[in-house]
């Protein structure tokens, strides 16, 4: 008697990722690298945290179209650094205020010849030689043409090549400038907090666009109410004005008041108080 072959047991079915937990481990893998690349591109440390956790809260709130992204890394990067260079931080008190430089002797010296460059440069550098793009993605990153990427590389590395010689060299530079904030004192947020700004942040801006339409609905309606529906003819000059109250007549004075009236009266030329001029 033969017997049927048993079957193989089906292997346990893996359970499927949550968006929170695919939102963590996007978080876990690129937040400390960028924020150490971003405080390179501002040089600023609160700035360049707070442009990494902006750009996660976007992410957030947009994850339906970064998780099928081809490259969600680099759509974060990208939302951070337009954060970071953004124009409105120069009108912000906290960041007109200078920043302590690194402790650290090279990363001093490394932070500051960044900063002789111009932000495209830098910006430039550091998704060539920091993040391992090619010049195409790079020039499409910075909305610039080929070329023109491969100009500011190419200045930019001269010009880290004159002032920090010993961090030039290709390997170092992308050593130095692809290590992670963590070990820079520069710790970015965990991504549970960042998640939960992220939302808070909807609601108050869902609440805050209700609130601006209510008060455009009440300010026409208010209008429409107020306006008028129908044309009034201005009125021609020398036309007789009616309904006017009747012109009032001041009555007699109280005898109080006619006593106080001759009192003064009396005494208005005497008394040491007052000053007569004399005739000459």
């Amino acid at each position: 008697m033969t017997q049927s072959p048993v079957s193989p047991q089906p292997r346990s079915a893996r359970p499927p990722v949550t968006p929170a937990q695919a939102f963590d481990a996007l978080y876990g893998a690129c937040a400390p690298t960028l924020v150490r690349q971003t405080y390179l591109l501002t040089g600023r440390r609160e700035l360049a945290r707070e442009s990494v956790e902006r750009a996660f809260q976007q992410a957030w709130q947009r994850w339906p179209e970064v998780a099928v992204d081809p490259d969600p890394e680099g759509w974060v990067r990208a939302a951070a650094h337009d954060w970071a260079l953004s124009p409105r931080h120069r009108f912000r008190l906290r960041h007109r205020r200078a920043e302590p430089p690194p402790a650290d002797p090279s990363d001093r010296a490394l932070l500051h010849a960044l900063l002789t460059l111009s932000p495209t440069q830098r910006r430039t550098l550091l998704l060539h030689d920091g993040a391992g793009l090619g010049l195409p993605e790079v020039a499409a990153e910075t909305q610039a043409s080929t070329p023109a990427a491969a100009g500011r590389l190419l200045y930019a590395r001269e010009t880290l090549a004159a002032l920090v010689p010993d961090q030039a060299a290709p390997d170092v530079l992308r050593r130095r400038l692809a290590e992670p904030a963590t070990a820079h004192h520069l710790c970015p947020a965990r991504p549970p907090s960042v998640r939960s700004r992220g939302e808070r942040r909807t609601r108050w801006g869902t609440v805050g666009a209700l609130a601006f339409t209510a008060a455009i609905v009440g300010t026409t309606a208010l209008t429409l109410r107020m306006a008028q529906d129908h044309y009034e003819r201005p009125v021609p000059r020398g036309t007789e004005i009616r309904d006017l109250p009747p012109r009032a007549a001041q009555g007699p004075l109280s005898e109080e008041l006619l006593e106080v009236r001759a009192l003064l009266e009396a005494q208005s030329l005497r008394g040491p108080e007052r000053l007569v001029p004399e005739a000459r």
